[in-house]
């Protein structure tokens, strides 16, 4: 029976049912293990404010045993086949897949996205591992010859080494899968720490890749309340050799000053401010659609988001009163409800921000459409919101929301809108609404961004090379560049004679 069709009662057994299958310890070695301290940490359910679990909470004498075991093991993983590491990687997609139930009830209960999504997330995330699994058996060379025919050039790929990854706690299954499955597929070990807000996805999925035979010590995860006790541990030991991180611009700038110190390679996946454009000639269903889709993927908490957008002044009220009439209708509730479309925010300071950015720009003379005000009710939830007549200097048109509110802003030519657009330090995705053929690769060439949507509000894929530029980070995770991030390439002179 689907989710979305058995009580709320049942689905509450079923997630305690999952959850207490999770363990909440740290993984070094292959080996399940309290931290050091014996410290532990609660995680809570956003919706009902209880606490839903306790976890290992790691410092920096485990931080230490992780990294050392990573390196200890690099040299042996590395010699793993390409196929062994593909199957690996293969039979903890089909895990996933086979248990994306449980996973969703997990998911929804440690960070509140509604039970569908939390279903969609984990097909997302497992798709990565079916995309790298693939991957590792074609990671190629080169064998060409110089100019004056004098030498072979002969060019291979061999894994980074041991890596150290952080993700985020939006994304809790996926931004683990986008990172770790590269990993294995190029031969690397790793050092892993999950967000505190959601550790329970990561530590489920520690399970699955010990069943689908992945070797002790590849993948060694500490948990922890302080990131700086764990992270910094790993980027000064000199064992490191790869950084991946997705979170804040803040925190991706202070890890790039310490992998500087030992000339680390760094994937930066960080913050966004994305502008969604709607010309005048779009069409407006599918332009709603699309606003939908973009600013109220995981309840607007996502780096995706669009944060802005920017609607010809000949439909923009028209297109403004068609979205919040789509964004007034959607029911707001327990994730774990099946009829509930937007669930809360992840904790009560991400709900006080929300709440700020929304009274700072109606001070600054925006007109509330719908929503706008947290509702009496225990769990950290904001409604959907529309926002017009926004003014260029509120402060949401330069910091991410990182919740369901949507800001219209008009404008008058595409010159305009693209300069507004690309007004920020941040260039991870944009979004355009056009029917002119012309002008999406005109605009979508000139936005100043590492991914752009045209004409629909989902970039994100597997197969796609997902990442931004500026403020926004360096290199790019999926797609058929996505394992070269945890390459290195050798060049081997070889005389022709």
């Amino acid at each position: 029976m689907s989710l979305t069709q058995i009580s709320h009662s049942e689905t509450a057994r079923r997630t305690a049912e999952a959850i207490s299958k999770v363990n909440t310890r740290l993984f070094i070695n292959g080996q399940w293990a309290d931290a050091a301290s014996g410290a532990r940490f609660d995680v809570v359910n956003p919706a009902t404010e209880e606490v839903i679990a306790t976890v290992a909470d790691g410092g920096p004498e485990d931080a230490c045993r992780a990294i050392e075991t990573a390196g200890r093991i690099q040299k042996q993983w590395a010699t793993t086949s390409p196929r062994e590491r593909s199957e690996i990687l293969r039979r903890a997609f089909e895990l996933i897949m086979a248990r994306q139930d449980e996973l969703a009830l997990i998911m929804t209960a440690e960070m509140g996205k509604p039970l569908n999504e939390a279903k969609g997330e984990v097909a997302y995330a497992a798709e990565f591992f079916r995309w790298f699994s693939e991957e590792a058996v074609r990671i190629g060379g080169d064998l060409t010859t110089t100019g004056d025919g004098k030498n072979r050039i002969l060019v291979s790929k061999e894994p980074v080494g041991p890596c150290v990854l952080v993700t985020p706690w939006n994304f809790p299954l996926a931004m683990g899968t986008r990172k770790i499955g590269p990993a294995i597929a190029a031969g690397c070990t790793m050092v892993f720490k999950p967000a505190a807000l959601t550790p329970l996805s990561s530590l489920a999925l520690v399970d699955i890749l010990i069943e689908a035979g992945l070797p002790k010590g590849v993948l060694n995860v500490v948990t922890t309340t302080k990131a700086s006790d764990v992270v910094t541990p790993w980027m000064e030991s000199g064992i490191a050799r790869k950084v991946s991180f997705t979170g804040s611009t803040g925190v991706g700038v202070r890890l790039l000053e310490q992998a500087a110190k030992n000339i680390m390679r760094s994937s930066m996946e960080l913050g966004g401010n994305a502008p969604l454009i709607v010309f005048e000639d779009a069409d407006l269903d599918r332009a709603v659609e699309g606003a939908l889709a973009a600013k109220m993927r995981n309840i607007g908490e996502a780096c995706t988001a669009a944060n802005r957008i920017f609607v010809q002044r000949p439909v923009a009220k028209e297109f403004t009163r068609r979205l919040a009439e789509r964004l007034g209708s959607l029911s707001v509730g327990d994730g774990a409800d099946p009829d509930t479309e937007v669930g809360p925010l992840v904790e009560e300071k991400a709900l006080r921000k929300v709440q700020e950015l929304v009274n700072d720009a109606v001070n600054r003379g925006a007109t509330i459409v719908c929503g706008g005000t947290r509702p009496e009710r225990r769990g950290y939830f904001f409604p959907p919101t529309v926002l017009a007549d926004v003014s260029a200097d509120a402060d949401l048109m330069s910091e991410e929301i990182f919740g369901p509110v949507a800001p219209v802003i008009p404008f008058d030519t595409e010159e305009e809108a693209v300069g507004m657009a690309n007004d920020t330090p941040f260039g991870l995705v944009g979004y355009l609404f056009t029917q002119d053929v012309d002008r999406g690769f005109r605009v979508g060439e000139a936005l100043e961004v590492g991914m752009v949507g045209l004409n629909t509000g989902i970039v994100a894929s597997s197969a796609a090379p997902f990442g931004g530029v500026k403020a926004s980070g360096l290199g790019r995770e999926g797609g058929r560049v996505g394992i070269d991030e945890f390459l290195e390439y050798k060049y081997m002179a070889v005389p022709r004679v």
